[in-house]
């Protein structure tokens, strides 16, 4: 079950993303406006994310590693957003930012750790 987690955990992000961020590329367009549009597509996002972590859950997949996955999901997303949507550079600095976060999500997945208690 991790692909199809994974598969709908990227859809979900990809209808975040545009949700959160699709507006700002409207910026003549009503804030109300704005804020309706965004919450509908936000539930189409939940649409994906919910099952995502049902069927993730299910499979043996911890809450903080589907966390984890969601946030380096987004993470990914948003960048390639960024760039051909919003029409904004990709820095080093922030490549430098995502590839620590992508090393803190190693140690949530960590294999040499086993599942113990707390």
């Amino acid at each position: 079950m991790f692909l199809p987690t994974l598969l709908l955990l990227v859809a979900s992000n990809v209808f975040m993303t545009i949700a959160w961020y699709g507006h700002l590329k409207h910026k003549d367009s009503p804030l109300w406006a704005a804020i309706v549009v965004s919450w509908l597509i936000a539930f189409v996002e939940y649409c994906f994310q919910v099952p995502a972590n049902r069927l993730g859950h299910q499979a043996g997949i911890s809450a903080a590693q589907l966390k984890t996955m969601q946030e380096v999901i987004t993470l990914c997303v948003f960048a390639v957003f960024s760039v051909v949507y919003l029409n904004e550079p990709f820095r080093w600095n922030y490549l430098a930012g995502f590839v620590l976060i992508a090393l803190g999500a190693m140690l949530v997945f960590a294999p040499w750790q086993q599942a113990s208690p707390m």
